[in-house]
């Protein structure tokens, strides 16, 4: 399945939970962390994509030069 469907799939998964919290609020706090366990795993798909992976590539560190002098392996 393509990533950006699984995406949207799971926002609007997500976006239907929090609307049904906010019309049949949980009776109980055992109740509500119930509910949020799925919604948070949602969430994560929904904003990371499938397998953590990210469609933002991250800045990476350039390497640091050799440094020349000195003793090796010190």
């Amino acid at each position: 399945m393509n990533a950006i469907v699984l995406r949207v799939i799971c926002g609007l998964l997500f976006g239907g939970m929090v609307l049904g919290v906010v019309n049949h609020p949980p009776k109980d706090l055992t109740q509500g962390l119930g509910m949020m366990l799925p919604a948070t795993m949602l969430l994560g798909v929904a904003l990371k994509g499938p397998k953590g992976r990210s469609t933002i590539p991250k800045k990476r560190a350039p390497s640091a030069p050799p440094v020349s002098g000195g003793t090796p392996g010190v």
